[in-house]
This record gives C-alpha cells, structure tokens and sequence, in this order.
C-alpha cells in the first residue's frame, strides 16, 4: 500500500532523570509506552535520540569550581592567565570562568568583536565602521572600548558580558584585565599562560600559540579526567558543559559510557520488538537564528555517540531538478512514474551530480540531532527522547 507520510518526528514524554538512573531502560520502555498509547509502532531503521542532559546526569557527570581551578593551576601554575575567546553565555561559559579565576592570580580576557565565536554580539559592524576600527588587526582595551561604544547589552538577555566577566573573575579574587582582539597571538603581549575557549576553531588557536612559545591549553584539555573525584570528560574536558548550579557544571556525557549506552539501547529494542533501530545521544543542533545572528551549537559536536548506520550523509536526487530538467515535459502518472524509476535506479555516490544539486551535504548525525534539537526544545517540554520515522525513505517507500 502507497505510503503517504514521510519522515515523522515524535517527541516522547519521560520521567525525570536522575543520578543513577538506568537510562536504556526507561528510553526503551517511555518509546514503547508512547508507541502503545498514541497508537504508532516501531519499525526498521526507526532513530532514538536521547539528549546529552540525561546521560551526562545519569552519568553523575558534575565538577565544582574548585575541580576546575585545581586543574588550572596544575596546568599553568597560576599567575597570570590570558582566556582568550570564551562564548558570551551564563549558562555555558560564566561557571567554567569562576572555577579559571580561582586558578589564578590575574585573568587578562580577551574578547572577540564584534561578536563571539557562535554569534553572539558584542557590538555591530555597522558601529565599527563608524568607529574606524578594525576587527582583523585592532586591539583595544576596556577603556578605549568603553569610549568609543559605552555599554553593550545582549539583545535577548539584557546582560553586559564585559562587566559581567569581569565581575565574576574579581569577586573569585583575582584581578581582571580586558581587551578585544581577533588574532590568538595578540595575548602573548600580556601572558604567555592561556587557555583558548574557542570551540569549533580552538585547534588552530592553539596551534597559533605554541607556535609562538606559548604555553596554552583548551577548555578541552581541563577535567578530561577526574580531579578530587570530580566528573570528567575524556575527549572534550570542559567544553559542551552547562551549568548546574552557581558553583558547579555539568560536564558533556562520558564518551566510552555513552558509545556502550547506544549499542545497549539499540540490542533492547532488537529484543522487545524484533525492529533494528538506529540509536543517538545528541546535543545542540547547527543552525542558526536569522533575527539573532546566534549559531546554536556550543557543544563541541552534534552528535555525542551513535550506532553504525548513522554515519555518512544524504545521498539523494533532487527532485524539483528532475522534474524542471530531465522530465520537464511530463506530468501527472507519466511525471510520477519517471522520477520513481530515477531514484529506484539510483546507484553510488551522487556527489558532484547535477540531480543532486541544492541537496544538504551534511553529515547525518548532524542534520537529525539538529531535527531533534528543535523537537525536544530547550525548555520544559519534557520531551527528552525522540523517536524519528521515516527519515531514511525516499518518494518511493513503501
């Protein structure tokens, strides 16, 4: 029978994680109970999705303050630290800033402008042009910033980072010193301790540094193992962690416990109903606010683990392409029935082929999570499991 649905994405109901928690036992039976009431079943290559929040908490993956400065001050030795583009957020970055501070004697921060690695905006170009000022080679600090531009506030939360920064780093007791610089090496002029907080362009910066005699680490290289019994992550440190209280994080999900988890997950549900299901912990997803100019994703990646089958990108025909092109004078069975030929016989790698121009050359563990992202929400939905049907059909599925 034709089929007339396409790709489903359902978010499902679950209790609220806890320390301790077995989570592949409580995502299979929350997908099966929701299969039973909502009256969907499972079928093959079906996607769980669970977010990183509950595995990391389940995980009992948290660390203080004080872990982070006592692995900071282990790393650097106190002193003088340059942190060099951190993200403006509360949630992500500012707990992380309090542990750094407490490992140190003086902070010297150095901010990117006009906006931070994932958008977030300091200032506008519009306002550097007008100030004759220069984001690939200008250096400021605070006091010719403060002249030339006064208070910034974030348009969506109303809070001044500068200030708020650098509050943070004295009320933990060391002194603050800010510039505004765009080029990693422009640190060395005051440190030559520091720590990169970039995300996704932190391997060059570092590279930057100890090319320059530096000596630098990551937000990747602090707590990627237990510090005072603290939690860890081995492959990303700090980085993908959110904030859990005023003093305290919660660090991205274990790797190794989080690759057994989806295998353990996807056996599960291979027992209780016989389907082959695809199975992934993902975190924030990649788009972008066009009102905002935020990229959302400040973890260090979209997918934290996944089975097998996920791997790879789309390989798809794009359809409007075939329809306007090659069967431009077709319509209605005779249009249908030649583009259903065209994908049934679609073989290989369709890379670099006109019918698949304008398709999404993504990863797919990037492109679901970030479907799943925008399912689950950020809020209180309580949707922490999603389940995805359909994703791998084409116009042709059955």
């Amino acid at each position: 029978m034709e089929r007339n649905v396409g790709t489903v994405s359902r978010g499902i109901r679950c209790p609220i994680f806890r320390e301790g928690d077995d989570v592949g036992k409580i995502v299979v039976d929350s997908v099966l109970n929701a299969a039973s009431t909502d009256g969907f079943e499972i079928r093959n290559r079906d996607i769980i999705c669970i977010t990183e929040s509950i595995v990391a908490r389940s995980q009992g993956n948290y660390a203080s303050i004080d872990n982070i400065a006592a692995d900071v001050k282990r790393q650097l030795g106190g002193g003088t630290v340059g942190v060099i583009f951190p993200i403006l957020s509360r949630n992500r970055f500012a707990i992380c800033l309090r542990g750094i501070a407490k490992g140190a004697d003086k902070i010297v921060l150095m901010l990117s402008y006009p906006s931070d690695e994932v958008g977030n905006a300091l200032l506008t170009m519009d306002q550097l042009d007008e100030a004759g000022i220069d984001p690939y080679r200008d250096v400021m600090d605070l006091a010719h910033y403060r002249e030339l531009f006064g208070d910034n506030k974030h348009q969506f939360t109303g809070v001044d980072y500068v200030k708020y920064y650098s509050d943070i780093i004295t009320e933990c007791g060391a002194e603050v010193e800010v510039i505004f610089a765009n080029r990693a090496q422009d640190i060395l002029n005051y440190t030559d301790k520091v720590i990169a907080c970039d995300i996704h362009t932190r391997a060059r910066s570092k590279r930057l540094l100890k090319a320059a005699g530096a000596n630098v680490i990551g937000l990747d290289d602090i707590l990627c193992s237990s510090v005072d019994g603290s939690g860890y992550n081995e492959e990303f440190g700090l980085l993908g962690s959110n904030k859990a209280t005023e003093n305290t994080v919660k660090l991205f999900p274990k790797t190794k416990e989080s690759k057994v988890l989806v295998e353990d997950v996807r056996k599960e549900f291979k027992e209780r109903t016989g389907k082959d299901v695809e199975v992934m912990i993902y975190g924030d997803g990649a788009f972008k606010d066009p009102v905002g100019k935020i990229w959302e994703l400040a973890d260090p990646r979209v997918g934290v683990a996944y089975t097998a089958g996920l791997e790879g990108t789309p390989n798809e025909l794009k359809l409007k392409y075939l329809a306007d092109n090659d069967f431009g004078n077709l319509e209605g069975d005779e249009l249908k029935e030649a583009i259903s030929d065209r994908i049934r016989e679609k073989d290989g790698s369709l890379v670099g082929k006109m019918e698949s121009e304008g398709t999404t050359p993504r990863q797919l563990t990037d492109l679901i999570g970030s479907l799943c992202d925008l399912t689950s929400g950020s809020g209180d939905k309580g949707t922490p499991v999603i389940h995805i049907q359909g994703y791998f059909d084409n116009y042709v599925s059955e």
